[in-house]
């Protein structure tokens, strides 16, 4: 097994981000990629104006490059912010808000992978009440999402750089996963396995992926420490990937790394361009 037995894609919002977005996309196919993801483009709005969103898939299909994930409106990310599905009030809104316009241009690209972050503890406010909330939300999301037939993803972040969020292990976004799956009905929710993150909170990556695996809708990975390329760091990611595809997952595994000081077109030499085109 090796790299070449992994489809891999590359996250747009956080590679390539020197350029404008609507460049991204072909900047990664430039670089031999075949396949992107995204946070939600637009930080600022749920519901952007209908030109823009055709504009961001004008790119992407001019570019020749699918969509495969993309997450629901999470408020300032980058930034502060790590979701809105559990904030109570406008932010909480604003995920309602956006979740058809979500699936919908997802849906538009044959994009079958919906991310949806959890969002921040809130001072003053029951956890059980943002929880209860959440779960409110995620029900939603999943049944957009099973209605342009995709899966709804729920992520482990890591508490040293995301405090206040709290999914901060993999047992806690699984657990969510599995409450949402009871919920519904659907079976649609999975867990988001992000290695970068699971190891910034110190956890077993091998017992997490052999414990997992099956309930794992989609992998991120960035070296650790410094969220670099891999390599970059000390994370075996190359053995890891082989343990997920040895225990069954035969996802996509999204590039969700810092380019570092080198153009984001550099970061790449890692991975050798014949495997970088999804097979």
């Amino acid at each position: 097994m090796g790299l070449a037995d992994q489809r891999f894609n590359v996250n747009l919002s956080i590679l390539f981000t020197e350029l404008p977005l609507l460049e991204r996309p072909a900047a990664a196919a430039a670089a031999g990629f075949t396949a992107v993801e995204l946070w939600w483009p637009w930080i600022d709005t749920p519901t952007p104006e209908r030109s823009e969103l055709d504009a961001l898939k004008q790119a992407i299909e001019d570019a020749g490059v699918r969509l495969t994930g993309l997450n629901f409106y999470a408020g300032q990310l980058p930034g502060p912010d790590r979701g809105a599905l559990s904030v109570p009030g406008e932010e909480s809104e604003r995920f309602r808000a956006n979740i058809d316009v979500a699936a919908d241009f997802a849906a538009s690209l044959g994009c079958t992978a919906l991310n949806a972050l959890y969002g921040n503890r809130v001072e003053g406010v029951d956890p059980a009440e943002q929880d209860a909330l959440a779960l409110e939300n995620l029900v939603l999301a999943a049944r957009a999402a099973d209605r342009i037939g995709a899966i709804l993803l729920i992520e482990a972040l890591n508490k040293p750089e995301s405090p206040l969020y709290p999914l901060v292990s993999a047992p806690a976004a699984v657990g969510v996963v599995d409450q949402v799956n009871a919920a519904t009905g659907l079976g649609n929710a999975k867990f988001l396995m992000d290695l970068y993150h699971l190891s910034m909170n110190g956890e077993d990556l091998p017992a997490v992926i052999d414990a997992y695996a099956a309930k794992t809708g989609h992998v991120q990975i960035a070296d650790n420490p410094g969220r670099g390329a891999p390599g970059t760091g000390s994370l075996p990611l190359e053995d890891l990937l082989d343990r997920l595809r040895k225990a069954g997952y035969d996802g996509w595994v999204g590039l969700e790394y810092k380019p570092g000081d080198r153009p984001s077109a550099d970061a790449f030499d890692w991975l050798p361009a014949g495997l970088r085109a999804a097979r």
